[in-house]
Parts: C-alpha cells; structure tokens; sequence
C-alpha cells in the first residue's frame, strides 16, 4: 500500500482568536492541538503524521503523543509562519518533509472532523484514482439562494424567478477539513489540489471550522454535545 502523510500546521500568533490551538477546548487541557493529534492516531489509513509548528507551546503537547511512532514533530522556520507567508512557499515545504506517497493537509481549527471523517475522505479517494483523480477536497454543499455583487441569483439554472432550493444548482464551499493529493501534485503542480479534484461532500457539523472567537464557542458545544461530554 502507497504511503500516506497528514500535514498538521500550526503557528504562533492567532491573530483573530486568542490562543486558539492551545487553550482548553471541550474539558481538552492541550486543547485543539492535542484533540486533534488524537483524532488522527485513531485513523486507519494514516501512517505518518507530520506536526509542524513553529510555537513552543503547540510542540510540547503534541510531545505527549511521541511515543507513538507515527509522529513526527518537526519544527518550522519561522519564515513560513508569519502572517504574510505566501502558501505557495509553504506548500512547496511540505515534500520535503515527508516521503509519503500521499498527503493529507488538514487543521487543528476543525474540532469535529474525527477518524471516521478522514478515513471515509481517504477511502473515497483511494477508490476513485484509477478513474484519473489526483486530488480530494472536503467541501460542504450550498442549496440556497446565493447573489453575486450587482445582486443577481448566481446558481439558479432554471427558467423560474424563484425555484424551490433544492432546484437549485449545487455550489460547494472548501471547509478545510483535508485536502488529499498525490505526491507529485506538491512536486510538479507546486499545489496541494491537483488538475482532476475529487469533491468529499460533508455534513455542516463534522466540518465545523474555527475562525473567530464565536466559533470557537459554537464548535465547543457541539463538541460536548455530539460527544456527550459534561
């Protein structure tokens, strides 16, 4: 079987939400980070785990997890942490450090994307690259009226001014729970989506991303109460 890395970025300096990885999360004491590391050693399919931080703090939670030899914590310049970091520059990194023949990037801020999540992403992948795909994204499906600048209906395909939604045409949003490629998509294509992207269709509450301080609040109690925590 192919090799397969997840990438697991993290950095100092959440500009938006005040130490967002680091904080307790959902009775978590190492919070999103630790929660996170745990989510991907219950994987199935991932083989490496690659945790690359340039924050101190972030890397010694994820130290409590190296006995297990999937992790690896590897320390990032601090050039490819700042704020104004071109991704470019970032996603040219990542091969160079990992031989994996495929990479899963993903994030600690999407608390509620679990094993079961990445496993069903990584075998639907998996049984769809014989037919050409190089890639898999995690995407969340929009069915409602959706207006472009100038307030014109940008997904209604059908000749009545105001369709059911669900006549309406599909859009998806990129929910950063994973982005799934070959290798050679970083190595030659310098991307982490490739030329033949295979779209992974998710539930709103398993690909719940945090990206400001109410979200953080939101995904906490959707986390107690999905998996009953007191």
């Amino acid at each position: 079987m192919d090799k397969i890395a997840f990438f697991l970025p993290t950095r100092k300096g959440s500009e938006r939400v005040k130490n967002k990885n680091t904080r307790p999360f959902a009775g978590i004491e190492g919070g999103l980070v630790e929660n996170k590391i745990r989510q991907i050693l219950a994987t199935k399919h991932i083989d490496e785990i690659i945790f690359s931080s340039n924050d101190e703090i972030c890397i010694e939670i994820a130290e409590k997890y190296s006995s297990d030899s999937r992790l690896h914590i590897i320390p990032r310049p601090n050039e490819l942490c700042l704020s104004s970091t071109n991704l470019q520059d970032l996603i040219c990194y990542v091969p160079t450090v990992t031989d994996a023949d495929h990479i899963l990037w993903g994030h600690v801020t999407t608390p509620l994307t679990g094993a079961e999540e990445y496993d069903k992403g990584i075998e639907l992948y998996l049984s769809k690259l014989h037919e050409g795909y190089d890639s898999l994204v995690g995407v969340t499906e929009l069915k409602n009226f959706l207006l472009d600048k100038n307030g014109k209906l940008v997904n209604n395909t059908t000749n009545i001014p105001w369709p059911r939604t669900q006549d309406l045409e599909a859009l998806y949003e990129i929910n950063h729970t994973m982005f799934l490629a070959k290798r050679e998509v970083y190595t030659k294509q310098k991307n982490r989506l490739g030329k033949k992207i295979l779209l992974h269709v998710m539930d709103e509450i398993h690909s719940k991303d945090i990206d400001w301080e109410d979200d953080f609040t939101i995904a906490e109690v959707m986390y107690k109460t999905l998996y009953n925590h007191e």
